[in-house]
């Protein structure tokens, strides 16, 4: 799985990969390093952090109906006896 983003985007990871791996590891890297690592956090790691983001959204939701179904128990109306 990967995910389309933006040229502008990708050219702000992939500047960041780039700074990242000198400041980080000493090492100097090119752009075409970057852009391989990139396409390997993209395709390979990538999936990891949008599975969680869906759980994350999912979990929200659940709370957000529990809230709303409160709302509306709290609308109910007894019968006059």
């Amino acid at each position: 799985m990967s995910f389309r983003l933006p040229n502008n985007h990708k050219q702000d990871i992939k500047e960041k990969i780039i700074e990242y791996f000198y400041r980080e590891r000493g090492e100097e890297i090119g752009d075409l390093a970057a852009e391989n690592f990139f396409h390997f956090l993209n395709e390979d790691v990538g999936v990891y952090f949008y599975n969680q983001g869906i759980q994350d959204a999912k979990s929200m939701v659940e709370q957000k109906m529990m809230g709303l179904e409160e709302d509306l128990e709290s609308l109910r109306k007894l019968p006059k006896r």
